[in-house]
């Protein structure tokens, strides 16, 4: 755990996770406005969900998906507006590179329109290459 000026841990135990809480933050985030509860329950039920709790309480949170084996995408990563800048997103991140089930992971990727500063910290770089292709539908 980073040194922080506020005590948290971090879970990957889905029973502990304020379900209500972090589907809310979600659609209201730039990038999660357009979600449903339904497509949230999907998501996180085939993710590795990292969950930071302070005082037994929500104040961040974070997935990754992919095989489990070559490649994995972190999405979701957000913290309690009152929690920010206490590492945090930096621990959600760094939990989530470090889980044993991810170990064989050699490829990561993720979308972030303004978080950039956080993950080149774990080594992530823009793509320019011209090989990664996008489809959104």
């Amino acid at each position: 755990m980073p040194d922080t000026d506020c005590d948290f841990e971090i879970t990957f135990d889905q029973q502990r996770l304020d379900f209500r809480t972090v589907s809310d933050w979600l659609m209201a985030s730039y990038w999660g406005g357009k979600r449903t509860d339904a497509l949230h329950r999907s998501a996180f039920a085939n993710s590795i969900c990292a969950i930071a709790l302070a005082e037994g309480r929500l104040v961040g949170f974070g997935r990754a998906a992919g095989d489990r084996a070559l490649f994995a995408r972190i999405s979701d990563v957000i913290v309690a507006p009152n929690h920010r800048g206490k590492g945090i997103g930096k621990a959600l991140v760094q939990a989530l590179l470090a889980h044993p089930e991810l170990a064989t992971v050699s490829t990561w990727t993720l979308n972030t329109a303004d978080a950039h500063r956080l993950y080149a910290q774990f080594g992530f770089r823009r793509v320019h290459d011209g090989n990664e292709m996008r489809l959104d539908r």
